[in-house]
């Protein structure tokens, strides 16, 4: 799949922001004017959000101040109380900063935690996503100041501290709202910085489609626009069999989490879904499933001759497999059978001495999907999240799942799709199972594979949102059909 030109939800770099700025700015649209859109929209969301109020600007001396001063003008224009507080001198503004400096009428008083004094809205202008250094001296002071004080805080792009590209924090302080400008960053998505950023604003300041055609994105914030037209369609003339049929090797004596997975599977569409578990075992798959087949092993090589039947479509192992050889076995098995499949949990974990081992095997249409601890019992990758994805991803041939509030998915090719729809009650034991079998299902129905992670790790988030408080993990395959009307009746709007 080729990566849309551009979309709304396309995530860019600091890097390739600053290109689609410095290309507008050589297409005709000055920096002045870039600078005046950017404040003017930060006003604008502020205006937008709570009633005329003392606000204090803190300002910075680079162009994250000069939004901040032109924001701290349009307030006063609207008739809000504005006191400005510059980190640095009047005469260290340059550039565009330095233009909309002259045009201020009132006075700017020193960096200061006093500066704060009466203040019922603070905006962070201070350091753009751009930082490299942590916020230390006064700046720190008077962040953590504007924090202790409890009143509401605007960061502009980022909160000052919050490394545009990664989302780490070298200092921040958090903001109630966020307005940045054009695109996304992953520092927006990736936590600590997701949690930071609050609400975000994307606003629009003038830089053009046809500029922003020329930066071509890797990374996508997660949505239904993502992969939407790619999920399997009923067809009025198919059979259970078109729908495709998804296979769960089950534990013993851990038997919930394979349960939970194949109720996702057949939830998001699976036709027919079967639970091969060790025969001892099959009472108890079977007296709490109905739709779902469970078919008896009476030894491991029973499994293999599973493998060899056409029908099945997609296989998933882990949930409750247990760590041991039988396991590992297992996983090797299934991955030389050339179908599309989904690791997780246990059938992870048993490779942890040997990693090489499963990269190694991997040949086919592959997902794995790791939470940190897993992640790392696997894959020596360093660095951000988004970075250690991609790399584990090149390393093994297989598409990342690297599982959290911010989910990441990685391709071998690079293209990566951050998730940020998880809500916190997703932290629930069983969760990640319904996950794997939300993706099971929909590779068992031949969606591809980067595009069929990415729509259960969103599927699987709107699940949860919808139920709210108080949510088992038993709970999400039941409500997987309300996120499918919503989906098909959101297509049909469009």
């Amino acid at each position: 799949m080729s990566m849309p030109i551009n979309p709304l939800n396309a995530v860019l770099t600091v890097r390739e922001l600053a290109e689609a700025d410095r290309m507008a700015q050589a297409a005709g649209t000055g920096e002045t004017e870039l600078m005046q859109q950017a404040g003017q929209a930060v006003a604008q969301a502020i205006i937008r959000r709570w009633t005329p109020r003392m606000v204090v600007v803190l300002c910075g001396p680079g162009g994250n101040g000069g939004d901040g001063l032109v924001a701290a003008r349009c307030l006063a224009d609207a008739g809000w109380t504005v006191r400005i507080a510059l980190l640095g001198s009047r005469e260290s503004l340059a550039g565009a900063a330095a233009v909309h400096a002259q045009r201020l009428t009132g006075a700017l008083e020193p960096l200061a935690p006093a500066a704060l004094t009466g203040a019922a809205l603070v905006v962070d202008a201070l350091y753009g996503a751009g930082l490299r250094g942590r916020v230390e001296g006064i700046a720190e002071e008077t962040l953590v100041a504007a924090a202790q004080s409890g009143v509401p805080l605007v960061a502009i792009d980022v909160p000052s501290g919050v490394l545009g590209d990664t989302g780490e924090s070298l200092g921040a302080v958090a903001a109630a709202l966020t307005v940045t400008f054009v695109r996304k960053k992953p520092g927006h998505l990736l936590e600590p910085g997701r949690s930071l950023c609050g609400e975000v604003v994307v606003a629009d300041i003038g830089i053009s489609a046809a500029i922003l055609a020329g930066i071509l994105p890797t990374m996508l914030e997660n949505a239904p626009s993502c992969w939407q037209r790619a999920v399997p369609q009923l067809r009025q003339a198919g059979n259970k069999y078109h729908r495709g049929h998804a296979l769960i090797s089950g534990g013993y004596p851990q038997t919930g989490a394979a349960r939970l997975a194949a109720r996702a599977a057949a939830r998001v569409g699976a036709g027919l879904t079967t639970i091969a578990v060790p025969d001892p075992a099959a009472p108890i798959y079977a007296s709490s499933l109905i739709s779902i087949m469970v078919h008896p092993l009476q030894a491991h090589e029973d499994f293999n001759c599973l493998l060899d039947d056409p029908r099945y479509s997609a296989v998933l192992i882990g949930p409750g497999s247990g760590v041991s050889e039988e396991t590992r076995a297992r996983v090797l098995a299934m991955l030389g059978s050339g179908r599309p499949i989904v690791l997780d949990a246990d059938a992870l974990t048993a490779f942890a001495g040997n990693p090489a081992e499963l990269d190694w095997a991997i040949s086919g249409p592959c997902i794995l999907t790791p939470h940190e601890g897993e992640f790392q019992r696997l894959f020596d990758a360093t660095g951000d999240k988004i970075t250690r994805a991609r790399a584990a991803a090149r390393c093994s041939g297989a598409i990342i799942v690297l599982k959290g509030r911010d989910t990441v998915i990685a391709s071998p090719d690079g293209r990566v799709i951050i998730n940020s729809n998880a809500p916190a009650t997703l932290a629930t034991a069983g969760s990640g199972d319904v996950l794997s079998g939300l993706i099971l299902g929909l590779l068992a129905q031949g969606m591809e594979p980067h595009l069929a992670a990415a729509a259960g790790v969103w599927m699987h988030g709107a699940a949860a949102d919808a139920f709210g408080p108080g949510l088992m993990s038993e709970d999400l395959p039941d409500l997987v059909p309300g996120v499918l009307r919503r989906l098909i009746r959101r297509a049909a709007e469009a």
